[in-house]
């Protein structure tokens, strides 16, 4: 067993035990608290695919996030108005049937944003993905049907077969089995041809066309799939919050998510895990002494920008076994 794989078991184990733990001593709100390092930690996973393995630094992904949540929002109001989405189109609460839609408008949303973005590289990319989240960003504000800018908020959790999801363990229990498949679909893709190939994408485009493939098409099914995996992290964090809001498509989310792959480890398997882990513990412990904890955050992410470009994950196992 490598280093890197010992401590990925035993983040994963500390996240699960944690909350455990914390329920049983009748402290749900550490349970709360674990469950947004595992949403969050879930969206960056989505990123991590795209910017880790791909190279493509979107700072427009809060656009897939806060689609994911206005799809579970949206589904959730109409079911509990009784009133259907379109004509002849039920809603529902069902949490499995809100996942697979939230993640279908977030694939159908990320293929023409991705077709057109995808045509530039490096500043211009980042702009371009920039300016689409913008743009759904402010038609959320000037969206009153749904809230406009004061939000959607939802009158319970929506439902999932055979658990109660307004209890915070078992909710955790589902967004902590939801991150370990999307860890799983990471490992799985990275180990892949079509990993290898996004992977070399990602070093030399021309090389990669020399070859017989085409970087352009290897870029955009990794794009989706990226804002697919961030757009269910969004339908689960509107769940955990029970609302849902224009501030989940700000430019603000998509700098969040970056910054937790940095400080994890961009390109890793548990980098998006150890960086939530720590945003989150920064923003309770520190939020809690001051309303500048961001400052201190910012002191620790520059030190490993010039340091330890290899996040935390770097510092505790090495590189990577990957180039």
């Amino acid at each position: 067993m490598s280093r890197e794989t010992t401590v990925n078991l035993l983040l994963a184990l500390l996240l699960l035990c944690a909350p455990l733990l914390a329920a049983g001593m009748g402290e749900p709100f550490y349970v709360t608290l674990a469950t947004r390092v595992v949403v969050l930690a879930l969206a960056a996973v989505g990123l991590n695919l795209a910017l880790g393995l791909g190279g493509l630094l979107s700072f427009g992904h809060a656009a897939f996030f806060g689609l994911g949540g206005y799809v579970a929002g949206i589904l959730a109001t109409h079911a509990f108005n009784g009133e259907p989405l379109f004509a002849g189109i039920p809603a529902t609460t069902s949490m499995p049937l809100i996942w697979i839609a939230a993640v279908a408008v977030a694939g159908l949303i990320a293929l023409p944003i991705g077709a057109i973005s995808l045509r530039t590289s490096g500043v211009y990319f980042i702009m371009i993905t920039l300016a689409f989240a913008q743009m759904i960003y402010y038609f959320a504000i000037s969206w009153p049907a749904y809230g406009g800018e004061d939000g959607l908020s939802m009158a319970m959790r929506n439902a999932f077969p055979g658990v109660n999801t307004a209890k915070p363990l078992p909710y955790f229990l589902i967004c902590y089995a939801a991150l370990m498949a999307a860890l799983l679909l990471f490992r799985v893709v990275e180990g892949s041809r079509f990993g290898s190939a996004l992977q070399a994408a990602r070093q030399n485009g021309i090389r990669l066309a020399a070859v017989g493939i085409a970087p352009f098409n290897i870029r955009l099914v990794a794009f989706g799939a990226s804002a697919m995996i961030t757009g269910f992290a969004g339908a689960l964090y509107a769940d955990l919050n029970r609302f849902v809001g224009p501030s989940m498509l700000s430019w603000h989310m998509s700098g969040e998510l970056i910054v937790l792959i940095i400080l994890g480890g961009k390109g890793r398997l548990f980098g998006p895990v150890a960086g939530a882990m720590i945003f989150v513990f920064f923003e309770y412990v520190l939020g809690g002494i001051t309303e500048r904890w961001q400052f201190f955050l910012g002191l620790i992410l520059l030190g490993i920008v010039l340091f330890a470009r290899g996040g935390l994950l770097g510092l505790l196992s090495g590189k990577p076994r990957h180039v």
